[in-house]
């Protein structure tokens, strides 16, 4: 069986040893910020407008760093689709506040992992190893 691939980009917030998570309108999983591309833009400009349409944030394109990719099962897809998410940090400007799909957001430690996606859950593990979440 030929997998699929959905291509996704993720930001990862640290405050407090936790890590920012938001949880969309009519959903009971949380998913680390961000979002698939549209045509022609680069990962930053995906990134910056994703969490832009998300949390009512501006990343600061300076400070944007390429953090990891992860691949897993995509959560709620037929078996072999495979979410490849690329994980990037970066400083923001502006308020947090949930917008568009967004519902709430809440910062997680490394523990609630029946609450987040499959690829989520190796995220939250890297940076549990890593010693930059609890």
């Amino acid at each position: 069986m030929e997998k699929k691939y959905i291509d996704k980009l993720a930001w990862i917030f640290l405050k407090d040893k936790k890590i920012l998570t938001t949880l969309s309108h009519g959903k009971d999983t949380w998913y680390i910020p961000g979002g698939k591309r549209e045509a022609g833009e680069t990962d930053e400009q995906a990134l910056i407008r994703e969490v832009t349409e998300e949390l009512s944030v501006d990343l600061i394109p300076e400070t944007i760093t390429y953090y990891g990719t992860f691949e897993a099962q995509a959560h709620g897809k037929p078996e072999g689709t495979i979410v490849r998410m690329t994980c990037y940090q970066a400083e923001y400007s502006g308020t947090l506040n949930p917008a568009a799909e967004v519902a709430a957001y809440d910062f997680f430690s490394s523990t609630p992992t029946e609450k987040v996606s499959p690829v989520d859950v190796l995220i939250f593990g890297d940076l549990k190893n890593q010693n930059l979440i609890d």
